[in-house]
């Protein structure tokens, strides 16, 4: 117990013999946790410096005019036309917003009013955010003129796309807004309700017609209302517009090829020869491009996508198609490299061409005695002739070898290749090779065509 007693005392004396040091570190400990804590709100925390600083400076988004593009005579395809985002900041909202009087000056109703509010707080209460888009000039105007009773709302321009001529929809392409994908992809250049190209020369020219974002710093007031620039601009940096676009296809051209198929289901391609540039591309049925931009587009693209005739589908890069007549040259060159054919080679047409119970009819025309009267008249029955014997050559050991030996000839003469032109989604033709009749026939009728070919 005197033990006990003694240890407490000599404790007692120590802590009084050195209460200027344990004060000193009480007080040391004290300004560490107050300096921790100072540091983590400034440094770590950034909440609160988002908090004070969007209280007295905002941060506008200066949207760049996107690329024009043209004919090749210079009339204008695409223009720009002025629209507003209503931008959002939900922690500077009033609570006892007018929300009757807010969403009858936009023409929006209630519960609109309420999901666009929730979607800009799950994004963020601090930063600001879209609560409507592509506002048009007449309404914001309107809106304006209100826009000091309503704190935490304030007005951002933009242009959306518009198209003068409502023609060569898939060839010009439209926009829409960017998802979570491209945002992530695109290395911090697009934000959330950016607007990028998604098709045609709109999506392929995109880096090009984009232009580059600039920003501005505005001081506001205590009722929403710019009154300078912040220090001047020092930050500031201007919006650079994208590049325009000049193209080779020629207006009027592409006006007539529409109005031709009109009601028709096909496509059409009118090239230069000289330089290989397409001067009208027709796609039918097609849809008026003015469809897919502004409030409405979403709406608008469901009902062109359900429609039965399918509108959005791009056929001349996209399509198959027979080649027809168009191969008849392509077959008398092969045949002459092959040499299974002479210029003056001549076959009876017969009206058309005969295997069994096939027929290949023909038109009538003149008795053909040449390569060159075979492509004048488009002799079906000639060609099938040159087919047949460009497969029949004794030099192959089996016909999948001989048409493949045909088939790698088209290859090198381009077909059944994309031709990379300048508009995305292009599909590759399609050329046979023996493989697809092998899954047809099951080797069968290679078989049959073998043993008939030996007897020959």
């Amino acid at each position: 117990m005197k033990s006990a007693v003694f240890n407490l005392t000599s404790l007692l004396k120590d802590f009084y013999n050195n209460r200027k040091y344990v004060i000193q570190g009480i007080i040391l400990l004290i300004f560490l946790i107050y300096l921790g804590r100072l540091f983590y709100i400034q440094i770590v925390d950034d909440s609160y410096k988002t908090k004070a600083t969007s209280n007295v400076i905002r941060k506008v988004t200066l949207y760049p005019s996107r690329g024009l593009i043209y004919d090749r005579n210079g009339h204008q395809l695409v223009v720009n036309n002025a629209t507003y985002d209503l931008m959002v900041t939900p922690a500077q909202v009033n609570e006892k917003l007018d929300t009757a009087s807010f969403c009858r000056l936009l023409n929006i109703d209630r519960s609109t009013f309420d999901k666009k509010m929730r979607e800009a707080r799950q994004y963020s209460s601090y930063k600001s955010s879209i609560f409507l888009k592509q506002i048009s000039t007449e309404t914001y105007t309107r809106f304006q003129e209100h826009l000091f009773k309503y704190p935490g709302f304030f007005g951002q321009v933009r242009t959306i796309r518009s198209y003068p001529h409502q023609t060569a929809a898939h060839m010009l392409g439209y926009i829409g807004e960017v998802n979570e994908e491209q945002v992530e992809q695109s290395e911090e250049y697009y934000e959330p309700g950016d607007y990028v190209g998604v098709s045609g020369l709109e999506k392929e020219y995109e880096s090009q017609l984009r232009g580059r974002r600039g920003v501005q710093y505005v001081m506001v007031d205590v009722h929403n209302r710019e009154k300078k620039s912040f220090q001047d601009g020092a930050y500031d940096t201007a919006a650079v517009s994208g590049s325009n676009l000049t193209t080779t296809l020629d207006l009027d051209l592409q006006q007539y090829g529409e109005k031709l198929m009109q009601n028709k289901v096909g496509s059409v391609v009118a090239l230069n020869p000289e330089t290989g540039g397409v001067l009208a591309m027709v796609s039918s049925p097609t849809y008026d491009p003015n469809l897919l931009t502004g409030r409405n587009r979403g709406d608008n693209f469901n009902k062109l996508l359900r429609d039965t005739l399918n509108p959005l589908f791009n056929r001349p890069v996209m399509a198959s198609y027979p080649p027809g007549s168009t191969f008849k040259p392509v077959m008398a060159l092969l045949g002459l490299e092959e040499h299974v054919i002479s210029p003056n080679t001549g076959y009876k047409c017969n009206k058309g061409y005969y295997v069994g119970n096939f027929k290949v009819g023909c038109h009538k025309h003149p008795r053909i005695s040449s390569a060159q009267e075979a492509i004048q008249h488009s002799c079906n029955a000639y060609f099938c002739h040159v087919f047949r014997e460009v497969i029949d050559q004794q030099r192959f050991n089996t016909i999948q070898q001989s048409l493949d030996h045909w088939a790698n000839y088209l290859y090198d003469m381009g077909f059944g290749r994309k031709l990379n032109i300048d508009l995305p989604n292009e599909s590759a033709g399609f050329v046979p090779t023996s493989k697809l009749y092998d899954r047809i026939y099951e080797g069968h009728q290679w078989r049959s065509l073998m043993l008939l070919r030996q007897k020959a």
